[in-house]
């Protein structure tokens, strides 16, 4: 087991338990000497046409033929009540091809396009096998303007447009509020969010949403966890989750956590 402090790399062995400092090889110090001469490329700024995405906050996720996908804050076509710099996008960055040098940029998606539509992505998307793309917006909704879940298809057919489908809306009684952190899919289909603020304490919540089941037409949320259940337990999560071959989910909480209230790390285990 390999421990990192600070700049200093700690090696455990599993027979003596005993510790040591490793130094750093000749190899690994010409690789780091090399990294200083690593250059940038800028691929794409935002903000040069009126319709297009602003303040992109979260990761990028890419296609086998090396398009990338993410999501902006702000900007886009459509105006929206929570915001004067736009609702929000979807957009693809796609690399240059044939004698081409620039990359070039496709809004998918423009938040606030009808009544009812999440605004406000803060969190990165996940894909599909399909290519169809799955992700949050922290705002808008049917519900009070508790956010959003949001799927998005690519064309098909004569299509030339990609469409939405909310999957599910935020801020029903009880219900989380305000996600903020990239969704988790396993294999069943079914999609795994937290939340912000709402919940049974008002102090956030993980929920699972599973897709419509035979004849049915409407996805379905179990609402895992409320934050705040005791004076020990954490609030306000705002990061996505992660699971265990058992299905547990591993998380953190930026609030919350007994003396120091400052943020903790949690699972949740089935039942």
């Amino acid at each position: 087991m390999v421990w990192v402090i600070a700049s200093m790399v700690i090696a455990v062995t599993a027979v003596t338990g005993k510790t040591a400092e490793i130094s750093t090889p000749a190899s690994q110090a010409s690789a780091l000497d090399a990294a200083a001469a690593i250059s940038e490329s800028v691929l794409w700024s935002f903000g040069a046409t009126g319709d297009e995405g602003t303040f992109p906050f979260a990761g990028l996720i890419a296609d086998k033929h090396g398009n990338l996908y993410g999501t902006t804050s702000g900007g886009g076509r459509e105006n929206c009540a929570s915001s004067s710099n736009g609702c929000g996008t979807v957009f693809e960055l796609s690399p240059p091809s044939g004698k081409q040098k620039q990359w070039t940029e496709h809004v998918l998606w423009s938040f606030g396009a009808t009544s009812g539509d999440g605004e406000n992505p803060f969190a990165g998307l996940i894909a599909d096998r399909e290519g169809n793309l799955y992700g949050t917006t922290f705002t808008g909704g049917t519900i009070g303007f508790g956010g959003t879940v949001f799927e998005l298809s690519p064309p098909t057919g004569k299509q030339t447009q990609w469409t939405e489908n909310i999957l599910w809306s935020f801020g029903a009684s009880g219900d989380g509020l305000s996600p903020n952190g990239v969704l988790l899919a396993d294999k069943s289909g079914n999609l795994y969010s937290t939340t912000v603020g709402g919940g049974a304490n008002g102090a956030g919540t993980v929920s699972e949403l599973s897709p419509p089941a035979r004849k049915q037409t409407h996805w379905t949320e179990n609402l895992l966890w409320s934050f705040g259940e005791t004076s020990d337990d954490g609030t306000t999560p705002t990061a996505g989750l992660i699971a265990d071959k058992g299905g547990n989910l591993y998380g953190t909480t930026a609030e919350g956590g007994g003396t120091h209230s400052i943020g903790t790390v949690f699972e949740l285990s089935r039942p």
